[in-house]
């Protein structure tokens, strides 16, 4: 999913709300990606990876569990389908597939904290600067596993495209 581009009309809380749903999707792709691909990098150059995916799985249930409340608190029922899982069976497609994953939820979590912020929900925004901090991490492993920048600005590699 492409980050939200910002409208010049006023965010409405159902909008955030909508916005939380599709994070919380994300989320739960990303728990299945990390399951899946920390069982399935099969070589001693990820070895160390694989294991850090399996922390990354159970962030990403504190994450989901996190939207979830905050979803509820605006007096609605979680999503319960995740974002489209991307696999692959090759393993630094798995490691790129994450690391995208992770830069979309990084950029869609940015807009949700302005569109937080601008309807006055200053714990809603706090609450995703704490999950963007963990996110970041993500990136940072996952980059480091990959050998290419964290941060997607500066990164020259794009890896391969999405779905392949």
């Amino acid at each position: 999913m492409a980050k939200q581009e910002p409208s010049s009309a006023p965010v409405t809380r159902e909008q955030l709300v909508a916005g939380l749903q599709a994070d919380l999707a994300r989320e739960y792709k990303a728990i299945i990606q990390y399951v899946i691909f920390s069982q399935k990098l099969d070589t001693a150059r990820f070895q160390n990876i694989a294991s850090e995916l399996e922390k990354h799985a159970h962030e990403e249930l504190d994450h989901a569990l996190a939207i979830a409340r905050q979803i509820d608190y605006f007096g609605a029922y979680p999503v319960h389908v995740p974002a489209t899982v991307e696999v692959s069976e090759e393993n630094e497609n798995m490691l790129w597939a994450d690391l995208h994953a992770e830069d979309d939820t990084i950029d869609n979590y940015r807009q949700r904290i302005k569109q937080a912020e601008e309807l006055g929900e200053y714990a809603l925004a706090e609450v995703l600067q704490e999950l963007i901090k963990q996110e970041q991490d993500h990136q940072i492993d996952l980059a480091s596993a990959l050998g290419v920048v964290p941060n997607p600005k500066m990164r020259k590699e794009k890896g391969p495209k999405k779905g392949k």
